[in-house]
């Protein structure tokens, strides 16, 4: 089956791949179809939740590539920030008039330094969070989308520790594992991570479909 992965993150899919690797499944992405980034792409993420995020982005790359597609949205939620960042995870630091361009690292480094910033007075039994996945497949542009969502669970250091992952993973210690996500290897991520987890459940009803 030949399925479109709805995103232009590196460590995505770089980890989707690695989530895939064995299965039934020729995954291509947007740059394998030639799918040129258009200034639309931008609106894609502008919904109120992670579940209209990830349809948005399937049902687009959908409607250009002409393939089943699966669209993900995910996203940190700090307890003590009332769930922020939530879904404007990836551009938190810009919203709050930040250039990641500024700063060296770039766009995580910029969101890492406000969630610093944030909780800088906040005691460490107070710094609970957790990552939120949802993923959407849909089969053709107009079909209705499966969803699935998954959480992992844990809490936000003081100071950033390992040097894998992306995004807030620096930051996050994951409570299953003992490390950050940051730290921790990829098959111990995989296995506990909010993406993992949405994906690998994805994959059960694709395959039980396809029976």
């Amino acid at each position: 089956m030949k399925l479109l992965i709805a995103t232009r993150n590196d460590g995505k899919a770089r980890e989707i791949r690695d989530i895939f690797a064995g299965l039934p499944f020729q995954l291509v992405f947007p740059v394998d179809q030639f799918l040129e980034r258009l200034p639309d792409e931008l609106d894609l993420e502008r919904g109120t939740s992670f579940a209209e995020n990830a349809v948005a982005k399937a049902r687009y790359f959908a409607t250009r590539s002409h393939l089943p597609t699966l669209g993900e949205d995910s996203g940190l939620e700090v307890d003590a920030l009332e769930g922020a960042p939530g879904v404007f995870s990836a551009r938190w630091s810009l919203l709050h008039g930040v250039e990641g361009g500024q700063r060296e690292g770039g766009i995580d480094a910029a969101n890492n330094a406000l969630l610093l910033e944030r909780l800088a007075n906040v005691p460490d039994e107070a710094r609970t969070a957790r990552y939120r996945c949802v993923v959407a497949y849909i089969e053709t542009a107009t079909a209705k989308p499966e969803l699935v969502e998954a959480t992992c669970e844990g809490r936000i250091l003081t100071a950033p520790r390992g040097n894998g992952g992306f995004g807030y993973d620096p930051l996050f210690l994951s409570t299953e594992l003992g490390v950050t996500f940051a730290e921790a290897a990829l098959p111990a991520k995989q296995r506990v991570s909010h993406r993992g987890r949405a994906i690998r459940a994805l994959i059960e009803v694709l395959v039980r479909r396809s029976q």
